[in-house]
């Protein structure tokens, strides 16, 4: 008798787990049989993947990174092109100038600010670095003619620290393990339809269930062997060959446990409709 095998779910990243659930979902509608006998389980998968998808567009890059990434490339740009005039002032044969610079070029190695640095440690130094250039240091800059340079640079750091903010109170509408809690609640409403269309085909006869069991189980072989497949790591690699045998073992011990409950809780609906038909032949 044809059932649908069993898949590891939660070790499916989040884009290839939506996409399994989706096609499993458009599979199950699309079987006239499998919607009329799961009627209600396949509203609830429906449910379940409608939440995944908002959860999953929810998680996604927000529309201010770009914006945050084409300030802050503007700002390093600035700044490069401060110390590149600073350091040009620096080889000037002009006593005043060469010693105004120089005395310039001290303050940037002193905050040691690089391009490379995390993005809010990079605009909290600019912003101590700029205000020293706007006061302790404005008759230097001005001296030297570089006042916009700092005025822009200012601007678009504090276009790059507006934006992070605006970022995170938007993230803070974020639901904390939004995803996590769809998956899962998506997972129950996937094995609820499975154990129910193993059971129509156990007591029934899979000829009616055959084609939707075969689509299914494609679809787990394809994610077993291109999504969750395995791949030994470079720690693994250098592990004694016994300790990767017991990790291996165990896994399958595990995968045996969880296709032995599967098919436990397929015949249980089938002992329960036996049972219901003798308790009505008797009655008659």
């Amino acid at each position: 008798m044809k059932v649908i095998n069993v898949i590891n779910l939660p070790r499916i990243n989040n884009g290839a787990h939506f996409m399994f659930v989706s096609n499993i979902l458009a599979r199950a509608e699309a079987d006239a049989v499998v919607r009329s006998k799961a009627a209600g389980l396949l509203s609830a998968l429906k449910d379940a993947v409608a939440a995944e998808d908002l959860a999953l567009n929810t998680s996604s890059k927000s529309l201010l990174t770009d914006e945050i990434a084409k300030a802050d490339k503007e700002r390093d740009a600035l700044y490069i092109g401060y110390k590149k005039a600073v350091d040009g002032f620096c080889a000037i044969n002009v006593a005043e100038v060469s010693k105004t610079a120089n005395i310039l070029a001290q303050h940037i190695k002193d905050y040691r600010i690089s391009i490379a640095d995390q993005l809010d440690k990079q605009t909290g130094m600019l912003m101590n670095f700029i205000a020293d250039l706007e006061t302790k240091y404005a008759p230097l800059v001005e001296s030297l003619s570089l006042t916009l340079f700092v005025t822009k640079m200012k601007e678009a750091n504090e276009r790059v620290r507006k934006l992070t903010l605006q970022r995170t109170n938007e993230r803070m509408g974020v639901t904390v393990g939004a995803m996590k809690q769809s998956r899962e609640a998506t997972d129950r409403a996937y094995r609820a339809l499975v154990k129910m269309v193993n059971a129509l085909a156990l007591v029934f006869g899979d000829t009616d269930y055959a084609s939707f069991i075969d689509y299914v189980n494609a679809e787990v072989a394809h994610y077993k062997r291109e999504v969750i497949k395995k791949r030994p790591s470079a720690s693994k690699k250098t592990r004694e060959p016994a300790e990767m045998q017991n990790e291996e073992l165990a896994e399958k011990q595990n995968e045996e446990l969880a296709e032995k409950q599967n098919e436990e809780l397929a015949e249980k609906p089938n002992e329960e409709l036996a049972e219901k038909q003798n308790e009505e032949l008797t009655n008659t």
